[in-house]
């Protein structure tokens, strides 16, 4: 026996709306990546992480920062980074007219795709930019390996014939 499923051409148009409104947010009122997280009362700053032979590097925007207002922390191949953006009180709510920056708690975490030395980890802030390097575990380290060529060791050994 097969379901009549009545359609609902508002139902529809309500979820098409619900979607671009959600793409809108995300390309014009969170710029640069800036994302709301949990609930909505966390905000997670954009990062850049790459790696090189020897490091992960983590670079994160957080304009306005002071260095001592932000806390790193690894735990195994999880960073997180915390913080808050505060907020002037020198102007009132209603005397804004635009207000596009973001306020409050902010977390990011990254599982870093390979084991790494946290606790050799160095951390520098400038001009609103943190920079992490994280120096991979020895085991995750590209080794070159020597090739011995053109030498037959059972003829050295004097046991060849």
């Amino acid at each position: 026996m097969a379901n009549i499923t009545r359609f609902d051409p508002v139902g529809e148009m309500v979820s098409l709306r619900s979607a671009m409104d959600r793409l809108f947010e995300d390309s014009f009122v969170s710029p640069l990546g800036w994302r709301t997280i949990s609930g909505g009362d966390t905000i997670a700053p954009p990062v850049d992480v790459h790696e090189t032979a020897d490091e992960i590097v983590v670079t994160a925007s957080l304009p306005g920062m002071k260095a001592e207002d932000v806390e790193i922390t690894m735990t195994g191949q999880n960073l997180i980074i915390r913080g808050e953006f505060k907020a002037g009180d020198e102007v009132g709510r209603d005397q804004y007219l635009y207000r596009e920056r973001r306020f409050g708690r902010f977390s990011r975490s990254i599982q870093l795709p390979v084991r790494v030395q946290g606790d050799r980890a160095d951390a520098t802030f400038r001009d609103g930019v943190l920079s992490l390097h994280i120096p991979k575990a020895e085991e995750v380290k590209p080794r070159q390996i020597r090739i011995n060529a053109g030498v037959d060791e059972t003829s050295e050994n004097g046991t060849g014939s």
